[in-house]
């Protein structure tokens, strides 16, 4: 029992700076963040506490009001503070792959997956839903990667529904923020031990790739090419 308490008063003070550290973070770019959760916890404490000389119960009602003050104001900060914390990653190279990793359980991301030399990125989701590609970088030139990756899970794994997203605020594009909500939205149409066999499948083509030799330099004439490489076109 001693452990369990010493634990928890340990994880106390961590909790507690991280969140004064989410408040700086946020205070930074929502500056009246102070203002407006003072105003939601006064309201709602007040709200409850009338009712409650009203019905004559205003230490009740009082109690009740300030438990759903605290609430309102956490569920306030929590959504100010996602949307502080996208608003400053937004067009941070990498940003994508930062929320496809706090996407939720039964994703596995595989980010930078394919990239030019213009650091146009594609991350790669594997979920129920199938593949999500997922771009980030100029509208124009991801595309041309997004359709090299989906040739090649056309020819690794054909049965899997293959999506396609390009993080952006432009026509077509998913804004950051959405992305999460834009992955879940896609149906689900494999089972656990499907998506289990998509990942593997795709795991051992990636370490067949890395791990093939490949020469230095010109390729010597008559060399010909392990069995299951790249073929000649």
């Amino acid at each position: 029992m001693a452990r369990k308490e010493t634990a928890a008063d340990a994880a106390n003070p961590g909790r507690l700076k991280q969140i004064a550290l989410t408040y700086k973070m946020t205070r930074k770019v929502d500056t009246k963040i102070g203002l407006v959760l003072a105003a939601i916890g006064i309201v709602t404490f007040g709200v409850f506490l009338a009712i409650g000389f009203l019905i004559g119960h205003p230490i009740y009602l009082g109690i009740l009001g300030l438990l759903l003050a605290f609430l309102a104001m956490a569920i306030v900060f929590g959504r100010r503070a996602e949307r502080a914390a996208f608003g400053q990653m937004e067009g941070q190279p990498g940003a994508a792959a930062a929320v496809l990793d706090n996407v939720g359980r039964g994703w596995t991301t595989t980010p930078a997956v394919a990239m030019n030399r213009s650091q146009d990125v594609v991350h790669r989701a594997v979920g129920k839903a199938g593949i999500v590609l997922v771009a980030e970088g100029n509208p124009n030139r991801v595309k041309s990667l997004l359709a090299a990756e989906k040739k090649k899970m056309a020819r690794i794994v054909a049965d899997v529904p293959v999506h396609d997203v390009i993080v952006g605020t432009g026509d077509g594009q998913v804004p950051l923020k959405k992305l999460r909500t834009t992955l879940l939205k896609f149906p689900r149409v494999l089972s656990g031990p499907q998506v289990t066999v998509t990942n593997d499948r795709l795991r051992a083509m990636g370490d067949l790739m890395s791990n093939m030799p490949l020469p230095k330099g010109p390729m010597p004439k008559g060399m010909r090419l392990p069995r299951g490489g790249p073929k000649a076109r």
